[in-house]
């Protein structure tokens, strides 16, 4: 597994790089500035890229857009001292999001849940709309709600339907960042514009291009903030 590992301060790199290390992670490149990480992604194809968000010059957002649109496959973990990053994060399609000083052991969370949702094929689910279907791509999806033995699958512009229970969609669209925060609902991480706290500690999330939204569970809520922690 390539790594590039980007950050503007030296001993974060340091601690980066050593933390790699003791999880027998050694083919790691370091970068100090957004122009250099972008630099050595043209000359090496990496599987991961860890990434600082405040740096100087280009960021570590506008940094993670231009690699998501020219390396669309690479894993994207950021590493930040700041959690109020998380939203524009899951805009550029991060896998995880790490709050420094982080552990070993949630380092190798992070690279395990990139390989997890590394999906094997394109996948494409054939939805009834009325008397016609529609051929839906996972990034086509805000959310997903159960219907009793099947599901609604909530685009942009419309309902469909599917026949599969909820739980069978939760397998297949985990590693398309899909995630159950509810006993009836799936929702698209890369779909979210807001996150709101509501009673109970619950969080509302309202997606992009349409006006409803969609409220966790306790449970649900408590599962997303200790994944985006």
């Amino acid at each position: 597994m390539k790594i590039l590992i980007v950050d503007d301060e030296p001993l974060a790199l340091s601690r980066l790089r050593r933390l790699l290390a003791s999880l027998d992670r050694h083919d790691v490149t370091e970068a100090s500035d957004g122009s250099e990480a972008i630099e050595y992604a043209r000359q090496k194809r990496f599987d991961i890229a860890f990434l600082d968000i405040s740096m100087s010059g280009m960021n570590g957002i506008d940094l993670g857009y231009a690699l998501r649109a020219e390396y669309p496959e690479m894993g994207i973990i950021y590493q930040t001292a700041y959690e109020n990053h998380a939203l524009k994060a899951f805009d550029v399609g991060a896998n995880d999001y790490l709050l420094k000083p982080y552990t070993a052991e949630q380092l190798q969370r992070a690279l395990e849940r990139v390989q997890s949702q590394k999906p094997t094929k394109e996948l494409r689910l054939i939805a009834k709309l009325g008397d016609s279907h529609q051929l839906l791509k996972p990034s086509d999806i805000l959310y997903v709600k159960a219907d009793l033995s099947e599901v609604i699958l909530r685009t942009k512009d419309e309902f469909c339907y599917y026949p599969k229970k909820i739980s069978e969609l939760e397998t297949m669209l985990e590693p398309y960042s899909f995630l159950r925060v509810h006993r009836s609902y799936l929702i698209n991480l890369d779909k979210i514009s807001e996150m709101e706290t509501i009673d109970q500690s619950r969080i509302s999330f309202t997606f992009e291009g349409i006006k409803e939204s969609v409220e966790s569970s306790k449970d649900g809520a408590k599962h997303f903030r200790h994944l985006f922690k």
